[in-house]
């Protein structure tokens, strides 16, 4: 039997312009099925993890130097973009997620598919079912369409091309609570339909908890701290910096690491 996640990332270094490391031996494993969530302040090195797995780092002159990204026992690390997503892995960017001249139709022709004609438009109904409003604004230009609307664009257009490993960067960005629980809610439902596993990169930890099954913590491009979901929503410096710890505001874990190292240790 085949235990090996769908996901394994090894000890990976990732280095801009051969002299800035941005990543220094991060490992985190994705399971078939899995949602997982990697949380973190800005600059932490979420957003260069997505790119390393699905190949983008290359564009912005980086490279992954040392550690290995394997999905489903395939060898990804410094692989290009279209590699990576012939593979199955599709990558939903934190900005720039739609083409805002074209109508939510043609956005939607736009990926490579992985998929045969019949799955295409099983999914592509599967979407409009989900996402009505993208069904009632198919033929409007994605320039207009709500902040809220132009992320379910871009999450349909990646489901679309069919891919095993849907990569989330930020999905809450800008939007109101309200909203983003909504996404979540129907993101939730078609990785269900579709039994796709999920890796998504969040700032917003309360809402990230609420659907991942595990989490990591990154925090100066390194692995600070990770658990399942309910160990994470347990851990005191998780709840004081991330869940509010009942003060109403979020601070980050690299405050509360800061904080830790300046107390006088005892004993």
């Amino acid at each position: 039997m085949n235990c090996e996640p769908m996901l394994a990332v090894k000890d990976i270094d990732v280095v801009y312009k051969r002299v800035i490391r941005a990543l220094r031996g991060v490992s985190l494993t994705v399971a078939k099925g899995q949602v997982v969530a990697i949380l973190g302040a800005n600059g932490a090195g979420k957003t260069t993890t997505l790119r390393a797995i699905s190949g983008f780092i290359g564009l912005d002159a980086a490279r992954v130097t040392s550690g290995s990204i394997r999905f489903k026992g395939e060898s990804l690390e410094n692989r290009l973009p279209h590699h990576c997503a012939r593979s199955g892995v599709a990558i939903v960017p934190e900005r720039d997620k739609v083409f805002p001249n074209l109508t939510v139709a043609e956005n939607l022709a736009v990926p490579p598919s992985r998929l045969g004609a019949a799955e295409r438009r099983r999914v592509e109904a599967l979407i409009f079912q989900v996402f009505p409003a993208l069904a009632e604004r198919r033929s409007s230009e994605a320039g207009l369409l709500s902040g809220g609307e132009r992320q379910m664009l871009g999450v349909a257009a990646k489901l679309l091309a069919g891919p095993e490993l849907l990569l989330i960067d930020e999905l809450s960005l800008g939007l109101a609570p309200v909203i983003v629980q909504d996404l979540m809610r129907r993101l939730l439902q078609i990785k269900q339909e579709l039994g796709l596993s999920l890796l998504v990169v969040e700032q917003n930890a309360v809402i990230a908890l609420q659907i991942a099954d595990y989490a990591y913590v990154l925090e100066n491009g390194e692995i600070a701290l990770e658990g399942d979901r309910p160990s994470m929503r347990a851990n005191p410096h998780i709840q004081e910096y991330y869940l509010g710890g009942g003060t109403g505001t979020r601070r980050s874990y690299r405050d509360a690491r800061a904080k830790r190292l300046a107390q006088p240790h005892h004993g």
